[in-house]
């Protein structure tokens, strides 16, 4: 039986991408970087740091957010990074929809577009952009989390809306 090898080519870039971008969010690439597949994940950028060290971003709307992870992969379409946020303070009641695209887009703008730029590695297909009132697992529902996201792509170096 032949092994499987796991590094492909092509994900050498990624993966230095990956670990520039998370230097970039934390000052520092955590210990706990994890290679799965074909897809290379970020195990808990921020709720991992003790919650002195989380880095809060207050949005237009006046909550605070907090990184929880931020995950990259290669799917389909190119290389895709996931900013997942969590703020206590977030409800969402759909009364102020136009508030959290407001806020979603910011956080893409201002926090995630700065950090997955030319100057660590290949600009990502999308964007992704999620906030919820707790932390959560990845790709996993629980109808207790009140949770929200936005897809954007990268043009002209602005995160430019799609809708799924």
């Amino acid at each position: 039986m032949a092994k499987r090898k796991l590094w492909k080519p092509g994900l050498a870039n990624a993966f230095s991408s990956a670990r520039a971008v998370v230097a970039s969010t934390l000052g520092r690439v955590p210990k706990k970087i994890a290679f799965c597949g074909s897809a290379l994940v970020a195990a808990s950028v921020g709720w991992a740091l003790e919650p002195k060290q989380r880095q809060a971003v207050t949005l237009p709307s006046g909550i605070e957010v907090y990184l929880q992870e931020m995950l990259w992969d290669r799917p389909g379409e190119g290389l895709a990074y996931r900013f997942r946020f969590v703020s206590p303070e977030f409800v969402d009641d759909g009364a102020a929809l136009e508030n959290i695209q407001a806020d979603l887009e910011y956080l893409c703008e201002r926090f995630a577009l700065p950090r997955v730029s030319n100057d660590v590695g290949p600009t990502p297909s999308q964007i992704i952009v999620s906030l919820a009132d707790r932390p959560s697992e990845f790709g996993v529902f629980d109808e207790n989390v009140a949770q929200v996201f936005e897809a954007y792509r990268v043009e002209n170096n602005s995160c430019v809306w799609e809708a799924f």
